[in-house]
């Protein structure tokens, strides 16, 4: 009998021992961010990775002044010297992001826009003046360089990847408050018709406030997806610097890698042009394919698509193979072409679909690849 009670409880036993285990690291195990299994539910790691990379930006420009009341008049006039410039000084702030470890800083356009001089301080408390390497309003980002040694760059994620509910960081100097943090989740992606030209911002509740623009938006892990740009309002207005509705706006890491590269190399950003004005429209049953396209209303003349036989009223269906979206994402994406790339286009022709090839231009004459307007 003893023998068969030690025969019997020995898998009781290992049962046990097992279902303690998978309690132990498993079930009982906190969880880290990102969600996976016997991780610690903190942050703490991906802030300690990014912010040696996030500065603040101080910057002064001299703006003149007009005369008061009382200078207008005369009398008062006669006690000021003649030759007295009037003008103040304008200090603001903001933030910026480590690009590399030369010491390129990207931030946005806005926040260094007119200055006379730009200062920034690092998280380690070392401080240099600024010079700009280039500038790109149609995105609202612009670089500078600081001469300082053992710098920290920011690892970079791929805003490709992000999905929404994605949980992010978003890193500035809010208020001149010093370097803080908040989170949030990817609220959207692929917002335009905002603000820029060229755009294509992820959407995030993480609070943005003023001073964060420039900053860095990043992922659980520390990596940047975004340049923290814009707040939309509850006046329904896209802002920068002021106090948002839950709607923050930062323009994607690989938008803004682009253009790194561009100002670095030729100190503007060089995109593709088409040279067309269209318009949305919306096929139905009876025109062809159903779904967006895009009416072609006027041509360059002797632009990318002239050349390639491309007419007014022709209906563009797809961009190498992928079909038409809206105009705002094909203005976006020819943007990011370069000059002597090839682009397939297919469009209808009365009740004929048309292939052509066209060969992309360089954007001079105006800030759009296609668009509303003329080429």
């Amino acid at each position: 009998m003893l023998s068969w009670l030690r025969v019997a409880a020995w898998p009781v036993a290992a049962g046990i021992l097992a279902a303690l285990l998978v309690l132990e690291h498993w079930v009982l195990a906190p969880r880290e961010a990102g969600g996976g299994p016997g991780e610690a539910q903190s942050y703490a790691a991906a802030v300690q990775a990014a912010t040696p990379a996030v500065v603040n930006i101080y910057t002064r420009k001299v703006v003149p002044t007009r005369a008061g009341r009382l200078l207008n008049d005369p009398f008062w006039r006669q006690f000021v010297p003649r030759n007295q410039p009037r003008q103040r000084i304008e200090q603001s702030l903001g933030s910026g992001v480590i690009f590399s470890a030369e010491g390129h800083v990207l931030t946005n356009n806005h926040v260094i826009d007119g200055a006379d001089a730009i200062q920034v301080l690092l998280g380690d408390g070392r401080t240099a003046a600024a010079r700009i390497i280039g500038t790109d309003p149609a995105t609202d980002l612009a670089l500078l360089k600081i001469d300082l040694p053992d710098l920290t760059p920011i690892a970079l994620g791929n805003s490709a990847d992000a999905r929404v509910g994605d949980v992010v960081l978003a890193i500035g100097n809010p208020l001149g408050f010093g370097q803080s943090v908040t989170q949030g989740i990817i609220s959207g992606l692929e917002r335009y018709g905002l603000e820029g030209v060229y755009e294509s911002y992820i959407q995030t509740d993480a609070i943005i406030h003023q001073g964060n623009s420039g900053g860095a938006l990043v992922d659980s892990r520390g990596r940047l997806l975004g340049i923290n740009t814009l707040i939309y309002t509850s006046d329904q207005q896209a802002v920068s610097g002021a106090t948002g509705i839950g709607i923050g706006l930062a323009i994607p890491v690989d938008l803004a890698r682009f253009v790194v590269g561009d100002l670095i190399e030729y100190g503007r950003v060089i995109r593709g042009w088409l040279g067309v004005q269209v318009e949305p429209r919306l096929l139905r049953e009876g025109d062809g394919p159903t779904g967006q396209a895009l009416i072609v209303t006027a041509v360059a003349e002797g632009g990318p698509a002239q050349k390639a036989g491309l007419q007014p009223g022709d209906v563009i269906t797809h961009f190498n193979g992928e079909p038409v979206e809206d105009v705002r994402r094909s203005m976006y994406d020819i943007a990011l072409l370069r000059p002597g790339d090839s682009l397939r286009i297919t469009a209808l022709r009365g009740s004929q679909t048309v292939d052509l090839r066209a060969v992309v231009g360089a954007q001079t004459q105006s800030p759009g690849a296609v668009g509303p307007s003329p080429q």
